[in-house]
């Protein structure tokens, strides 16, 4: 470590410095023994060192939220000025170049929070827009630095980005102090797209993209290779998609040649969504059902169906530790359901978006399922987030999604 450095300091305990040694790039109040003598900044950089003063990293202080400091360097002659954040942006970019297909390239997770050291920050591209969201208050500081470079390295690699759009409409903002807010964002001398719709090509499937209202960043992309498996898996057969949303996993098996496809979901606005994309995509093997699943699955198991490849892609029933066991019990009641449903011979991809149910816990709960249900799962694969979602060995939060295939036997 540098003997002169000019940021804050604060000194953790041996439990913090095993996490942060071990990869992780929190600080928690709770583990901080020493802090600053003056009180930093918000969203300004400090320094963190073990309790007998080794460096540990240097990150953004948050002082509104539990997570006090948050790593981005653990490299003590880093400056971090903007030729830092543009080789950070580079590297992240270099690293989409790598993993995915070409193709893949123009509807992708350009940014991921901690897995590429933006901590609390989300870049996703739809074709000529990054849409971004920031959770924490030192990206939010960054944003006049790093936004307008994010724009210029996609495009001096030949990319074509007509605008920046924030989706900072997120409740977890409050926890940094920070207000929740959507809209374009200003690049230095540049006027933003009259339009906050454009469309994606994922998989040979096009997509409208309504990246103002849609959830989250507008679509989800990081189940683009396990749709494309479903597709390869779904020929010739009758699917039923569960909360299919904008209709992805729907559309990649009806453009894998099923015979049928049934896309169901409680929310109109994402049938109607989902109608439109088949319509886009001149598919014409698809019907639409605005219903519960919940309510759907024993309703088909009372009345009787013609579906051999069943898909539960359902929204994250947990989003903290105290909910786990609720949220288990609802993944038990769909996927038993759904077992129940498919005849001997059968598909069924499941999958799960909550961190906090853990893939061990998922299989204890498909395992429970089967029992009760009086089926055998013969595993075709075992899938996670693409490549562009990278998971991050040393932080377990990178790593949320979890995808089987399933025969039923």
């Amino acid at each position: 470590m540098k003997s002169e450095r000019s940021y804050p300091i604060y000194k953790v305990n041996k439990k913090a410095e095993a996490s942060l040694v071990g990869g992780h790039p929190w600080v928690y109040e709770n583990d901080i023994l020493e802090f600053p003598e003056t009180e930093p900044e918000n969203g300004t950089l400090a320094d963190v060192v073990s309790p007998k003063g080794a460096y540990l990293g240097t990150g953004f202080v948050s002082l509104k939220s539990k997570i006090r400091v948050r790593l981005i360097s653990r490299n003590a002659n880093d400056t971090f000025d903007a030729s830092f954040w543009r080789r950070r942006v580079e590297y992240a970019w270099a690293y989409r170049k790598t993993v995915l297909e070409p193709a893949d390239l123009s509807a992708c997770r350009v940014i991921f929070g901690e897995a590429d050291q933006f901590p609390g920050l989300t870049v996703d591209r739809f074709n000529n827009i990054l849409v971004t969201q920031t959770l924490s208050v030192g990206m939010e500081k960054l944003k006049p630095v790093l936004f307008p470079l994010l724009a210029e390295v996609l495009r001096a690699d030949g990319q074509t980005i007509d605008g920046i759009y924030e989706r900072n409409d997120e409740a977890l903002r409050a926890k940094e102090g920070l207000e929740q807010s959507k809209g374009w964002f200003e690049l230095p001398g540049e006027n933003h797209p009259a339009s906050t719709q454009t469309e994606i090509c994922e998989n040979g499937v096009y997509y409208h993209v309504d990246f103002e209202n849609g959830q989250k960043t507008g679509f989800f992309l990081d189940q683009k290779y396990n749709r494309r498996a479903v597709a390869r898996l779904a020929a010739g057969h009758t699917v039923l998609d569960c909360f299919t949303h904008t209709g992805s996993f729907a559309l990649n098996a009806a453009s894998g040649g099923a015979a049928r496809v049934t896309a169901a979901d409680i929310s109109a606005d994402a049938i109607a969504m989902a109608q439109r994309n088949a319509e886009r995509n001149g598919l014409t093997n698809m019907d639409f059902l605005c219903e519960d699943t919940f309510e759907l699955l024993p309703r088909l198991e009372k009345e009787g169906h013609p579906y051999d490849f069943i898909i539960l892609d359902p929204p994250a029933f947990t989003k903290a530790r105290r909910t786990v066991e609720n949220a288990m019990r609802g993944y038990k009641e769909i996927n038993y359901r759904a077992m129940k449903l498919l005849p001997r011979g059968g598909y069924l991809a499941t999958a799960s978006c909550s961190h906090f149910a853990t893939e061990e816990l998922f299989i204890k709960m498909l395992r429970s399922a089967a029992k009760d249900a009086h089926r055998q799962l013969r595993q075709i694969e075992v899938r996670q987030q693409a490549p562009d979602h990278p998971i991050l060995w040393g932080v377990p939060e990178t790593n949320y999604l979890k995808f089987f295939l399933f025969q039923v036997i």
